[in-house]
């Protein structure tokens, strides 16, 4: 918590914004408030009315410190910074005694997941723009704190006495500033409405995403980036009461607060928390009626993945609330219910936002009750003696494990580590590649949501993903039900210790199952030192006892030229000491089993030179994945080179271009030519789901596709009413389903992965052709391809056995062609490999 009060900061604000020192508005008397005038409004600090222009995060920054300087309800926590180094503050609103008594505050907070009675006061967060071209909110948030930091009235003085009020502007920074930018770029003095308008219209990769193009409002559960890290640290440090989640919708909606479709909800939400967010709904709809603004509820929009701003807080002792406004994406847009105004959106979102204030201090003793019952059960007790659990290991794969405790640890799920290695029904669980983690713990609910196995449901519609269990996510080999003493078990890793290499060595070994290979190999590419690959598994003498390694797994020869075997080993051990990677030494290059280390199996790894193809046509959060893998994971400089400006760049300095999920028809036969042309010169296309499309189409893919229509055809849709047409059109969607891949082993796009089955995430209606099997097919859906989730029998029946990875030779290059996106949302830790393997092996084995 910080309180900024310092002389250098107040000047530098007065100099940068000389409307500080103009007299505030008086208050409108309509409310029986007396106006705090030494508080500067929105609109003396902006210099224009609020929502004239779009807000930058610097303002919207400068303008909560301004509050926490004049008001003393209102103090700053800041939570990290996002991807290009945006502070992230939030305002804690409350009264000047509460403020003084935050520490003890929060100590009884720390108290709440044991269960115990409550005596605190109400905390309330309402969270705005987690989409950054949804910026009503962001708007709406200023006005909000300015009426709640300088209001005398008495329900405010009740309110804030009551409550703590933690106020988000902006859960996005860098999507709210590419927004602003935007818009602001293309708004005039007469304003135009028509949804052609560029200030409509973004450019790719819009504002709704954060810098690496990912939706931060599907990222609460898998973590992958700082500001989803921030906001759940702030969440289980307050554990709110209530959670309003404030977004933008389709300009032709009207208005959308929750509950949202019934029978959308997941089981494991608790009837209880429906219950309280219908009664809230009563006061949003006393709102929006008094501005006789339209709305809806219960349609559209559920509340099943938990993943996203309204639907964490409901698996973890929270009511959380999605409250959706159409959007002007602008200043005012024509829809079909007249023009959507930014200055009515803003208006709107500030109602329901009060509308939330109220309806939560009025029901302060329901939440409170409820959120003591959530963890009040007797099977959700701190962990101690035996305990039932879950027993994981990710197959001698450190990364993925410690990856994995990072993530349960952040959202607060106790595990333990083992100290010594064990085996349960055959499956080996050693120190540094296993995690325990017991059931009946104060985060039980959150822990089944997440490991969650179903494939029945009550209404299989979903505005998102079916299903997000990770241990398959991870790939994990997972016994569930298993009993162990925990007082037996180690809440700290074992210390991470490399093997002593002897001096008379002659190569070192990495086996390529562990997840720092990839990345390890990267740098030792950049410094020019000679690295190979294993085309086949083999077995030799470490310095100790033999040791088996996978094909795939990398061999560098300590006698190189122009860099002497002591360079090379204080390199590589710096590297891996940092990376905390196991690099093995052999005295030999005989083999016990399989290949010799001279053998022309063996393969040399040339440097990469990636690039992506990005701009109109791709799919922004696609590309973004990649380019989050490439640049955050393997430490790869990936160059991004818009699709109309492809015609002009020369290929020949890259190694391979990347194709994400899209539509590629504005690019030209003469540009598939050229990318014919780049194959067979030795470059390797990565493409995946809609780019096969067009590479099929320009018969750069020879393999058979199968597309939506194909798969459409297959569902019965004669005879059909009009509610039964609806129905049809929700289960013919892959909203995102895992399936299981039968993988061949001995292919290099596979090396590394572990077992011969593999669960990815299809989340769309795309797939090959049986006939397709006389290319080089490395993967194919199982015989019975759904694993979990929801996946109508058509596409079930449709998928068994074709190809899912094919990679053709080209010339001297190749095309490797996956119907799937491997890296799904950067959780996919299971399969991200095969990019990997792609990069690194593919180029020379063709």
């Amino acid at each position: 918590m910080i309180k900024i009060r310092s002389a250098l900061q107040t000047l530098l604000l007065i100099a940068c914004y000389c409307c500080l020192s103009l007299p505030a508005k008086a208050d409108d008397k309509k409310v029986n408030s007396i106006a705090n005038s030494a508080i500067t409004s929105p609109e003396e600090f902006l210099g224009y009315p609020l929502g004239q222009w779009h807000l930058r995060h610097d303002q919207l920054q400068f303008y909560l410190q301004t509050l926490a300087q004049q008001s003393p309800r209102i103090s700053l926590e800041h939570t990290g910074r996002s991807h290009e180094h945006r502070q992230q503050i939030t305002a804690i609103v409350t009264s000047e005694a509460n403020q003084k008594q935050l520490a003890s505050i929060l100590q009884q907070r720390q108290q709440v997941k044991a269960g115990q009675k409550q005596t605190g006061p109400l905390i309330i967060w309402l969270a705005y723009s987690i989409h950054g071209d949804e910026a009503s909110g962001a708007h709406a948030a200023l006005q909000l704190l300015h009426q709640l930091a300088s209001a005398n009235d008495d329900w405010t003085r009740k309110l804030l006495d009551q409550a703590v009020v933690l106020v988000t502007p902006s859960q996005n920074p860098d999507g709210l500033d590419r927004f602003a930018t935007w818009t602001n770029n293309y708004t005039g003095v007469n304003k135009v409405s028509d949804p052609e308008h560029n200030e409509h219209k973004q450019a790719w990769p819009r504002g709704r995403r954060n810098h690496y193009f990912a939706d931060l409002n599907r990222d609460w559960l898998f973590l992958r980036h700082p500001e989803s890290q921030g906001r759940v640290a702030l969440f289980h440090k307050w554990q709110p009461h209530y959670v309003g989640d404030f977004h933008e919708m389709g300009h032709n909606q009207s208005y959308f607060f929750q509950p949202g479709v019934p029978d959308r909800t997941h089981p494991l939400t608790p009837k209880e928390n429906q219950q309280l967010t219908e009664k809230l709904a009563d006061y949003h709809r006393q709102a929006l009626d008094a501005r006789q603004q339209s709305y809806f509820s219960k349609q559209l929009f559920d509340d099943f993945y938990y993943g996203k701003g309204s639907t964490y807080p409901d698996i973890n002792g929270s009511v959380g609330v999605l409250f959706e406004q159409a959007s002007a994406r602008g200043q005012i847009q024509d829809s079909r219910n007249g023009p959507v105004h930014l200055s009515e959106a803003i208006s709107n979102q500030l109602a329901t936002s009060y509308s939330s204030l109220k309806g939560a201090l009025a029901l302060k003793d329901e939440l409170v009750e409820y959120q003591q019952l959530f963890y009040g059960r007797k099977d959700k007790h701190t962990p101690k003696g035996k305990e039932a659990g879950l027993l994981i290991s990710t197959s001698g794969d450190t990364q993925r494990r410690n990856d994995l405790a990072a993530t349960l640890a952040q959202h607060q799920i106790v595990f333990f580590y083992l100290p010594k290695a064990i085996s349960q029904s055959h499956i080996q669980f050693a120190t540094d590649d296993a995690l325990f983690i017991p059931i009946n713990q104060p985060q039980k609910s959150l822990l089944l949501a997440m490991f969650d196995e179903r494939t029945e449901f009550e209404n299989a519609t979903f505005y998102d993903v079916s299903t997000w269990n990770l241990a398959h996510a991870y790939n994990l080999k997972i016994k569930r039900n298993v009993n162990l003493n925990i007082d037996t078990l180690s809440i700290e890793p074992s210390i991470f210790q490399q093997a002593m290499w002897p001096d008379n060595s002659v190569a070192l070994l990495v086996d390529w199952q562990q997840g720092k290979a990839a990345p390890l190999l990267q740098q030792l590419l950049s410094q020019q030192i000679l690295v190979k690959f294993a085309g086949k598994p083999f077995e030799i003498k470490a310095p100790v006892t033999a040791k088996q390694y996978v094909a795939g797994s990398l061999m560098i020869p300590l006698k190189q030229a122009n860099i002497s075997a002591e360079q090379i080993k204080q390199q590589v051990s710096e590297l891996a000491n940092a990376l905390q990677l196991k690099v093995d030494a052999t005295t030999t290059s005989a083999a016990r089993t399989g290949i010799d280390l001279g053998s022309p199996d063996f393969h040399s790894i040339k440097p990469i030179k990636p690039m992506i193809i990005t701009g109109y046509g791709t799919d922004p959060e696609e590309v973004g994945q990649l380019w989050y893998y490439l640049d955050k994971v393997l430490g790869i400089p990936l160059t991004q080179i818009d699709s109309p400006r492809l015609s002009k760049v020369d290929l020949r300095p890259y190694s391979h271009v990347i194709m994400a999920d899209g539509n590629y028809d504005n690019l030209n036969e003469r540009y598939a030519r050229k990318l014919g042309q780049f194959m067979n010169n030795g470059g390797v296309i990565i493409a995946q789901k809609g780019a096969l499309t067009w590479l099929s189409k320009h018969n750069l893919l020879k393999a058979d596709i199968r597309n939506k229509r194909y798969f459409q055809q297959l569902f019965d849709q004669d005879n059909l009413s009009f509610a039964q047409k609806s129905q049809l059109k929700a289960k013919q969607a892959i909203g995102g389903a895992i399936v299981g891949l039968q993988l061949d082993t001995s292919h290099p796009i596979n090396f590394g992965l572990g077992q011969d089955n593999l669960p990815i995430l299809k989340n769309k209606v795309f797939g090959f052709s049986p006939s397709s099997k006389a290319f080089n097919i490395a993967a194919r859906y199982q015989p019975e391809p759904l694993i979990d989730g929801y996946l109508a029998a058509e596409y079930q029946h449709a998928l068994a056995n074709t190809p899912a990875i094919v990679v053709e030779p080209n010339g001297k290059g190749a095309l490797v062609a996956f119907a799937d996106n491997l890296v799904f949302r950067n959780i996919w830790l299971g399969s991200q490999k095969s990019y990997a393997n792609a990069l690194y092996f593919i180029p020379q084995l063709h």
